[in-house]
């Protein structure tokens, strides 16, 4: 049987974080949900995704997360890790954007 994979949506200091989760449940303690065996993708060398590696900095070395139930927006189960994503709450945009391209010539 395939290991679960979860995406779960939550709200921090006004900004929304999607992470990918192997392990969702009650937490021990009251009112919260714990979140733990976070997913994040392996890049050796040059950094292709700046909003990962944002994340995994945060939340690299937590074995669980526990989430008071009020900031959870959505957890859902899913089949494969898409992109993690850091948003602002209120206008949905990108937070962590990605290392500017040249511009296009004219």
């Amino acid at each position: 049987m395939a290991k679960k994979l979860y995406k779960v949506t939550f709200l921090n200091h006004n900004k929304v974080y999607e992470l990918y989760a192997g392990h969702v449940g009650a937490s021990g303690l009251w009112g919260f949900t714990e979140v733990g065996e976070l997913v994040f993708d392996l890049h050796d060398g040059l950094v292709v995704d700046p909003t990962e590696e944002r994340l995994r900095d945060e939340f690299g070395d937590t074995r669980v997360l526990h989430l008071p139930m009020q900031s959870i927006i959505r957890v859902e189960e899913v089949e494969r890790k898409g992109q993690s994503a850091i948003r602002d709450a209120a206008t949905g945009e990108k937070v962590v954007t990605p290392f500017p391209l040249p511009a296009k010539p004219r």
